[in-house]
């Protein structure tokens, strides 16, 4: 993920994507961003050691009766989100740097600003980086394998997005200061990542700060030697946060391991993660586990290329707040969908099977439409997407169910168009611990790159 300056879809080598559902990461060069030199900007055409990128994404939302709100109503904000890119390579080598703002605001909605939606001018990347191109020499296929040492403000993405992830749903993103490490890059047959960051607490008017009190640590490994079959992702996590005001003492080690790939010849894709957590929380020791699995079949002949997908996804909660032991998964900085297309759910205390259907009718047109079921995987624990809990377990395990569906249209280079709709159904666990009835959520987006 380090180092690689290429523009995602030019990577050659051994990497190959994912299938599975919205587990692609975001590329260390931001979508929205190109090397000067492929700009459509004449004077920047032998640039090619700077990178640049601008872009602003506006979305209406309209909520009816959101369950995550204390009263019941109609809310309909309006999200605006800018962000400015630019980073210098190669001609300084092996002093590298980036930089990103981002500008996050919402206007209209009932209901108090958050740091959900609100971060204004704030740099969520500002690093400089040692790279060495041929540090660790070269793969088989004669790709460079470089080594990069990194400081300052990150905004990235690890894994399948469900532990490290930068949130682009949200309006506002995850940050971290500290730390980055890479030996080799994605296209070669093996990489490493390693991380000692805090994250950041965002301000909505103010600038960003650490979390003085928390750090997260990661080794993240990649063998992509058979990456046409399969990928394998070894992982270790761990945080570390010091007891402060009414925050209890916390360190949570998180080995784990991923893997997907494709059947050849079939059609079949799959990916598969499993893990496992132990340490202390407060005066509790603590255990958990979580894992995702995701089988899908694509039809390769059919034009619209369509993918049927089946997901099951599990992650425990604490099975009795009086035993000593604290079973909650801990989801790290993962993101929230999609998990639900309502933001409703997160990796913690959940079991949840999903279908999902995607195809693409034509180049610039792309739709996807998905059932999920939740339970809880312990019904004393709290059900995150509402923070409430039914500490007797009477009101059973079933969270809900949700419909939701999504059409996206990229209508030339520079602008894209998203529609979304999304039906939650409370189950009785909802029903018992908050107000009951459906909640409905649509949304249009459009997003627009200069580049």
């Amino acid at each position: 993920m380090l180092g690689a300056w290429a523009q995602a879809g030019e990577q050659d080598g051994f990497y190959r994507a994912p299938r599975s559902y919205s587990t692609a990461r975001d590329p260390d060069l931001p979508k929205y961003a190109r090397q000067a030199g492929r700009t459509e900007w004449g004077l920047l055409r032998d640039a090619g050691w700077l990178d640049i990128g601008i872009d602003h994404r506006f979305r209406h939302e309209y909520r009816d009766d959101d369950m995550r709100r204390a009263e019941a109503g109609l809310d309909q904000p309006l999200l605006h989100r800018t962000r400015a890119y630019l980073a210098v390579h190669d001609i300084l080598d092996p002093f590298r740097l980036a930089v990103e703002m981002q500008d996050s605001r919402r206007y209209h909605g009932d209901y108090p600003r958050d740091t959900k939606d609100v971060n204004e001018f704030e740099f969520i990347r500002l690093y400089g980086e040692l790279y060495f191109a041929e540090a660790l020499g070269r793969d088989s296929l004669g790709s460079t394998r470089p080594l990069s040492l990194r400081y300052g403000i990150h905004n990235f993405e690890f894994l399948d997005r469900r532990l490290i992830g930068n949130n682009q749903w949200r309006n506002t993103a995850n940050t971290f200061q500290g730390f980055q490490a890479a030996l080799g890059q994605e296209k070669n047959d093996w990489q490493l990542d390693l991380l000692a960051v805090q994250p950041l607490l965002r301000d909505k008017y103010h600038r960003d700060q650490p979390v003085e009190q928390q750090w997260m640590y990661a080794l993240i490994g990649h063998w992509r030697r058979w990456s046409d079959v399969v990928t394998f992702e070894p992982f270790y996590l761990a945080l570390n946060q010091s007891a402060h005001d009414a925050v209890p003492e916390r360190l949570v080690h998180s080995p784990g391991l991923r893997a997907y790939g494709v059947v050849p010849g079939t059609g079949l894709d799959f990916d598969l993660s499993v893990i496992y957590q132990t340490g202390r929380s407060g005066d509790r020791d603590m255990q958990a586990c979580g894992g995702v699995f995701e089988i899908g079949h694509t039809w390769e002949d059919h034009p619209w290329r369509p993918r049927l997908s089946g997901f099951y996804g599990y992650a425990s909660g604490d099975r009795d707040p009086d035993d000593g032991e604290d079973n909650r998964f801990e989801r790290f900085f993962g993101f929230g969908r999609p998990w639900s297309a309502n933001d409703y759910i997160q990796f913690e205390n959940i079991s949840t099977p999903k279908l999902r259907m995607e195809a693409a009718p034509t180049k610039v047109f792309r739709f996807d439409f998905g059932y999920s079921w939740y339970w809880l995987a312990s019904d004393k624990d709290r059900f995150a997407g509402t923070g409430q809990a039914d500490l007797t377990g009477g009101s059973g395990s079933f969270a809900g169910h949700e419909f939701d569906i999504r059409l996206r249209c990229q209508v030339n280079r520079h602008v894209e168009a998203i529609l979304g709709y999304a039906h939650f159904m409370p189950g009785g666990q909802v029903e018992s611990t908050l107000r009951g009835g459906d909640t409905d959520f649509a949304y249009l987006e459009i997003s627009v790159t200069a580049f």
